[in-house]
């Protein structure tokens, strides 16, 4: 699933947050956030800031089959 929709799936669970509110909590333009999600293109840091404007947490990394380590 692309990190895009996963953002929309959020704000609807966040308390159906809009995009235009999401972008207003980042401090960037709504054609900003429109554009980062039309191209799907998010930074580490821009996720990590959306989790915080939202109120959740935002886990990324792998994890190694064979011993069960987080890298």
């Amino acid at each position: 699933m692309a990190m895009t929709e996963k953002i929309r799936i959020l704000l609807v669970k966040c308390g159906n947050i809009s995009k235009a509110e999401l972008a207003r909590r980042l401090g960037i333009s709504p054609q900003n956030l429109y554009n980062k999600m039309k191209r799907d293109n998010f930074t580490e840091s821009d996720l990590r800031t959306i989790a915080e404007v939202l109120g959740c947490k935002y886990k990324a990394g792998f994890e190694i089959d064979e011993t069960g380590e987080w890298v």
